[in-house]
């Protein structure tokens, strides 16, 4: 099953792993799970978080957050993406603004646009430049960070224009590791699995501690059937990060096939530690 880890939703948001399974277990999002019970998050997932968590760093209270999004998601018309529309926090209210029009997200009561010179209100994105559907959508110059920004926020609606995005940030940072690593990432789902390890490589190159690429270049190289580097990496991935639960998961699969069944019982005892 494809889809953001948990440990790979709080990298890209910045903050513990504990933060995202809590917006998990309030209901504000609802992550499929996979084969293990482990949650897997979509890109809507990751979009609705980023915001939530703008508004949590704003100090909207936790009750009327929750509630802001959760009628904002019943309120987008079937298809629109989170990405179209902006949240801003004025004071403890919630905001929404499409285009012209600003309203209060629980009441759904248009808001007084004051001029954001004299009462500026607290953006949610973080990405100064408008959201776009297609890349030719955009005008004048963007940095690496902002070809990045849209290279997320894209990947849900077309992963291809994603991939441009991402390979436009590499152009001009090519150490940029977060950009290689999601552009690697729909390399692999499109099932380009050489591309793929070939960005892993390059980012585990640039960033040998990203416990992140170091994995999931364990995981384009299992699926190229050289599995004695898969478990190389894998290995590398839990030396960079101890508590990385599903290379343990892929490791103890790996291990039993070669026959080291005691290592295998080891590496899966990791594992349930970590996710129980």
């Amino acid at each position: 099953m494809q889809g953001y880890t948990v440990k790979d939703v709080a990298r890209m948001l910045d903050v513990n792993v504990e933060r995202v399974r809590s917006f998990a277990r309030t209901g504000l999002v609802e992550p499929q799970r996979g084969e293990h019970g482990e949650y897997r998050f979509s890109f809507q997932d990751l979009a609705l978080l980023r915001k939530a968590k703008g508004l949590s760093d704003a100090r909207v209270p936790a009750r009327r957050l929750r509630s802001a999004l959760r009628k904002l998601k019943q309120e987008l018309p079937p298809g629109e993406p989170l990405s179209g529309v902006q949240i801003e926090a004025r004071g403890a209210s919630v905001l929404i603004r499409r285009g012209n029009t600003l309203w209060d997200a629980e009441s759904g009561q248009g808001a007084l646009d004051f001029d954001r010179e004299r009462l500026p209100a607290r953006p949610v994105r973080q990405c100064e430049k408008p959201a776009a559907t297609t890349l030719d959508d955009l005008e004048g110059p963007l940095s690496a960070a902002e070809w990045h920004e849209m290279g997320l926020e894209l990947e849900g609606v077309a992963p291809d224009e994603s991939r441009r995005a991402y390979e436009q940030a590499l152009h001009l940072e090519p150490s940029l590791v977060d950009a290689r690593i999601n552009l690697g990432r729909l390399m692999h789902i499109a099932g380009d699995h050489d591309g793929a390890a070939r960005q892993f490589r390059a980012a585990a190159a640039d960033a040998p501690r990203n416990a992140t690429g170091l994995y999931n270049l364990g995981v384009a190289l299992e699926d190229l059937g050289r599995t004695d580097e898969a478990i190389r990496y894998y290995g590398q991935a839990i030396d960079a990060d101890p508590a990385y639960a599903d290379a343990y998961f892929n490791l103890a699969r790996l291990v039993e096939e070669t026959g080291d069944r005691r290592s295998a019982i080891r590496y899966l005892k990791t594992y349930r530690q970590l996710t129980d």
